[in-house]
């Protein structure tokens, strides 16, 4: 039986990519029980994710993907916890801008399960914002992880280096938009929204190019 339940925090901090930078507030979900947990994007603020975790035995760290802003408190967080690293590994050049001298732990694979306090993520190789980014669908908290792959009102960017638009669309096609519409959709920046309200708007995303 299933015990998990969804925290939230938001972090701030930089993104950097291609030469520029900018101030982004990321969103932080910590899936897991009183006594375990998961993290989904270790976010600029090793220690407040800590105090967020609190007393419960940190099982992983998962990156939804690997922009600076999405995985530049993972090591800080890893050696305070023990906990291991996971990435998919199309994503491993990404990563070695921002931590050069520090692999992840382990790669993630399409249709993999991490399970946590009863619940199971499964990982979606969702490619498109970055090569490697994944969505964590956990059907038993009828949610879904979408990192910058999908946020409340369309695609992530496409604009920057390691991204492309088509790819995107038919990742969000074919991965996410086939989830019950009532699946609520956690994004790695900004509102949630559900898998229901953003399928109608499919067709209006690849017009605009966005």
């Amino acid at each position: 039986m299933s015990t998990a339940r969804v925290d939230h925090l938001v972090t701030s901090g930089q993104f950097s990519l291609d030469g520029g930078t900018w101030e982004v507030d990321n969103n932080v979900w910590i899936v897991g029980d009183d006594e375990t947990a998961v993290v989904i994007d270790a976010a600029h603020d090793a220690d407040a994710i800590a105090a967020a975790v609190g007393d419960r035995r940190l099982l992983a760290i998962v990156c939804t993907h690997a922009h600076n802003d999405h995985i530049d408190a993972a090591p800080a967080l890893a050696e305070r916890t023990g906990a291991r690293i996971w990435l998919h590994p199309d994503d491993a050049p990404l990563w070695r801008q921002t931590h050069p001298d520090r692999e992840p732990d382990q790669w993630l694979a399409d249709g993999q399960v991490i399970e946590t306090a009863g619940t199971d993520l499964t990982v979606l190789h969702t490619p498109g914002h970055a090569p490697g980014a994944v969505c964590l669908y956990a059907p038993g908290l009828g949610t879904v992880f979408t990192g910058d792959t999908l946020f409340q009102g369309g695609p992530g960017a496409t604009g920057r280096s390691f991204s492309h638009f088509p790819t995107i669309i038919d990742s969000i096609r074919d991965r996410l938009l086939t989830l019950p519409p009532e699946t609520v959709v956690r994004t790695g920046h900004g509102d949630s929204t559900t898998i229901g309200d953003e399928a109608p708007h499919l067709d209006e995303w690849i017009a605009r190019g966005h």
